[in-house]
């Protein structure tokens, strides 16, 4: 069997591990990485196979998240997270092979899971304590968005290289991080350009068809709930209904508030976008199901909506700047609580009239 394998060979295999890793010439191993970090993997590796079950290799995956933590903490960067944890995979195929040693592909399927859960975990909690770290500094906006957006896409590029090199499937874990990491892109830019427009005043207010601009979130937005583990639905738009703002604005901002909400629904749970309309104002609800608010916390929402700068009462950064895009339009925001369910974020427009 695999583990007792991996159990009997042990010292093999950290010696031959330590061997690639030290003939390794980008990234540049270090005297930690080659005394510590090899033989953690593979210590976390025996206890998941021994117990060979679905929740091990989640196990296995939150502990791969919080040795992510550690080494960002002693200075490792990414690569030498994918590359490590991808040279103890080779040194177990290919001693094993070497020996013909009866191991199963059941055995060999279960390994590579959990390398790429392990990898996907180690490079999304990497990527996240790097994010609060700068978050705590003080990086001007543009320095910020510049750092956010590096990071992303040092994380989808450092999980891309890991799939070309055949460290990790292409439709797994680390697949998933890149797709993520992708969509984060989107996001921010979408953002930034909201900014900008705002900022500069340049908001062009155009004759809009809801019910296209409805139907283009819905396409984006059902690949992206995917990626949660969560659902979208959206209600029919009725009728023939057009609001005047800037496409490219509230475009943007419908996107972050559905972004939003898949990232804090429950698994599982679902997303609805709603359409309602009365005499002269339509509303766009999105409603989450992420449990609702705390006490209090609705109160400090609403305070810091009415805010004309930057908010220290617990709204995003992403929120305020939606906010401002739906106001550049014409519009305004609205947050409501379900106790017990989700929030309920509303641009309201005013109709065009016909």
């Amino acid at each position: 069997m695999l583990t007792e394998f991996i159990a009997i060979h042990r010292e093999q295999l950290i010696a031959r591990t330590r061997e690639k890793v030290s003939r390794r010439r980008s990234p540049l191993p270090t005297e930690l990485e080659l005394s510590s970090g090899v033989p953690l993997f593979l210590d976390q590796l025996v206890n998941v196979l021994a117990s060979a079950s679905a929740s091990a290799t989640e196990v296995m995956a939150r502990s791969a998240g919080v040795h992510g933590a550690a080494l960002l903490d002693r200075g490792y960067t990414i690569a030498q997270v994918v590359h490590d944890y991808g040279d103890i995979c080779q040194a177990i195929t290919e001693l094993a092979e070497q020996i013909d040693a009866p191991i199963t592909t059941d055995e060999f399927q279960v390994l590579n899971l959990c390398l790429d859960n392990a990898i996907a975990e180690a490079v999304t909690e990497f990527a996240r304590r790097r994010d609060q770290s700068l978050s705590t500094g003080e990086t001007g906006r543009s320095g910020a968005f510049a750092h956010e957006l590096r990071n992303k896409i040092a994380a989808a590029q450092i999980g891309f290289l890991a799939i070309k090199n055949g460290r990790a499937p292409s439709n797994g874990s680390v697949a998933a991080v890149v797709t993520r990491s992708l969509h984060g892109m989107i996001g921010l830019i979408d953002r930034a350009l909201i900014e900008v427009r705002v900022a500069s005043g340049s908001a062009q207010r155009e004759r809009i068809v809801l019910g296209r601009l409805v139907q283009e979130a819905e396409i984006e937005g059902s690949l992206e709930a995917g990626l949660h583990g969560v659902s979208l639905s959206v209600s029919p738009v009725p009728g023939h209904i057009e609001v005047e703002a800037d496409p490219q604005i509230l475009g943007g901002v419908i996107a972050g508030l559905l972004q939003g909400a898949f990232r804090y629904t429950k698994p599982g749970g679902r997303v609805l976008l709603s359409v309602s309309v009365s005499v002269d104002q339509v509303e766009l609800a999105i409603h989450d199901e992420c449990g609702g608010l705390l006490p209090g916390e609705e109160q400090s929402l609403t305070r810091a909506l009415q805010l004309r700068d930057k908010s220290d009462e617990g709204l995003g950064r992403g929120l305020l700047v939606v906010r401002n895009g739906i106001e550049a339009c014409g519009g305004a925001l609205r947050v409501r609580d379900v106790p017990g369910r989700g929030c309920v974020f509303s641009i309201l427009l005013p109709i065009r009239p016909t």
